[in-house]
């Protein structure tokens, strides 16, 4: 008497079950071989894909299945390998094999049948099930061995949706595509003053997050730097509705791992791109709000931090018909109530910074100790960072070198590919040096220059609104201020605060 079988065929991708790839009509071949030789009767068939050997018993089809065995007609069920059924990451996964076991099901094989209620079926099924998890461990270890691989030779071993806006990637040269030059003008306007994110998003063509996230992105100066890692332990999988293929969880890596390699020519300098960081980290710390619908009755709002405590300084509204009703306060005071600064009228203290900034930018004194807390602040800032990455670089390179030298000696790479793998680290080594040699824009600075930077600020009054954050926007200026009384100034370019004896400000209004 022919028995009923249930046949299951499952690929972990998408691709894999496309119609130019032979396996499913290899696995289905297989299984009516296995069915004709133990003479069983597919009564129904089960052809699951992009579900993981993890990730079954999330699927409906496996689901359905389950249900399906319960049903004494069903006698067994037929698949090409072990590894179809499962490859087990947890021990709730084992959990399927029970549900075999109580219905009585077999699982049927091409080299034999597995019977989970008997002692040896029971033993050999749990041992298949292990090597199973255990050889999809050991493929994704592998696979992301030889990526790091690729990525540490500067290389990219993902697919092209993975690349940076305006980059392109192709027969193991990176290139900017011709949308990238939208990318350079976005990085300048920034600089001038246009802070907006959706503005700038409109004419690069992304999202506003998008735009953030390009802002970002250190590929623009040429250097590729990867910072964080997939993690591929169980935990972190991550799957879709029906058991589909997900993704996996994002974490940071470990300083010594982290990756730099410099794959172009930089399309903006660093010191631009490090001004742009600074620009936005102020922005986020601060909150600006620099969308287009809203309206622009502060000069000073998010400029401004409170003296005493550190906090933001923003605006409130007791009455929005009148300049009267409109104030400045301090956060603290204002969510928690843990700030002793009172409010601030917007009329009062306007007028007050308006003076303040016309005075103190056409006073030579107050110019000098600016420019000399900046280039302070920048041979700082050099020294700390030379420290901190060459207490990690040199391992870094040394284990890449051994790494080549290994793969040469293991007959992987020949003399001529091991010859260029290390002239290329050397020419890493000699970029990372130049790098972090000061530059000479924070050496030449003088007085001179940076009066002349300041110079808009002469004419500070006769700006309107809009023109004066937008010169703030450009200098993100950190105005420490408490009872209508400014206590100190930090310039993007500083990361000192600038402090005079109080007596030096103007009287308090």
């Amino acid at each position: 008497m022919t028995r009923k079988c249930i046949e299951l065929i499952r690929v972990s991708t998408e691709s894999q079950a496309a119609d130019d790839r032979a396996s499913i009509p290899a696995q289905r071949a297989i299984n009516r071989r296995t069915a004709a030789n133990y003479e069983l009767d597919i009564v129904k068939s089960f052809e699951i894909s992009d579900v993981s050997g993890a990730s079954v018993l999330l699927a409906p089809e496996i689901q359905n299945l389950l249900r399906l065995i319960n049903d004494p007609q069903i006698h067994g069920v037929i698949t090409r390998e072990f590894s179809r059924l499962m490859r087990p990451e947890s021990f709730s996964d084992y959990a399927i094999l029970q549900a075999f076991s109580d219905s009585n099901t077999i699982l049927y094989l091409p080299e034999g049948p597995i019977d989970f209620r008997s002692k040896t079926g029971r033993l050999m099924g749990t041992i298949r099930a292990a090597i199973a998890g255990l050889e999809r461990q050991e493929i994704l270890e592998r696979m992301w061995t030889a990526k790091e691989e690729k990525r540490r030779r500067g290389e990219n071993p993902q697919s092209y949706i993975t690349l940076p806006f305006g980059i392109g990637y192709g027969e193991r040269k990176w290139f900017y595509k011709p949308e990238a030059q939208r990318v350079r003008e976005a990085f300048h306007k920034m600089l001038r003053g246009q802070h907006n994110y959706q503005e700038l998003a409109k004419e690069v063509g992304v999202t506003p997050r998008g735009m953030h996230l390009i802002l970002r992105n250190p590929i623009y100066t040429g250097w590729r730097v990867i910072n964080k890692r997939r993690d591929i332990s169980p935990g972190a999988r991550i799957t879709r509705e029906g058991g589909r293929q997900g993704d996996r969880r994002k974490i940071e890596r470990a300083p010594e791992d982290i990756i730099r390699v410099k794959v172009l020519d930089p399309l903006v300098s660093i010191e631009e791109f490090n001004r742009v960081q600074k620009i936005m980290d102020s922005k986020q710390a601060l909150h600006w709000r620099h969308r287009p619908d809203c309206g622009r009755r502060f000069a000073y709002s998010g400029f401004l931090a409170c003296a005493l405590c550190g906090n933001l300084v923003y605006t409130s509204f007791r009455s929005r018909n009148s300049d009267s009703g409109v104030y400045y306060v301090c956060k603290s005071k204002k969510v928690k109530s843990r700030c002793s600064s009172s409010y601030m009228r917007r009329d009062r203290l306007e007028a007050k910074l308006d003076d303040l900034f016309t005075q103190k930018f056409s006073d030579n004194n107050f110019i000098r100790e600016l420019a000399d807390s900046y280039i302070s602040s920048i041979q700082t800032r050099a020294q700390i960072q030379s420290r901190n990455t060459f207490e990690n670089a040199p391992a870094d390179l040394e284990q890449r070198r051994q790494r080549i030298l290994d793969a040469f000696f293991e007959g992987i790479i020949d003399r001529a590919d091991r010859d260029t793998r290390l002239a290329r680290l050397e020419e890493e080594k000699k970029q990372y040096q130049r790098l972090l040699e000061p530059t000479e824009s924070a050496q030449k600075l003088n007085t001179e220059d940076l009066a002349e930077m300041l110079s808009p600020f002469y004419e500070w009054k006769f700006l309107n609104r809009e023109d004066k954050r937008a010169l703030l926007s450009s200098f993100c200026p950190q105005i420490h201020v408490a009872d209508y009384e400014v206590q100190g100034l930090t310039l993007l370019c500083s990361d000192k605060v600038t402090r005079t004896d109080r007596d030096s400000w103007q009287p308090q209004a």
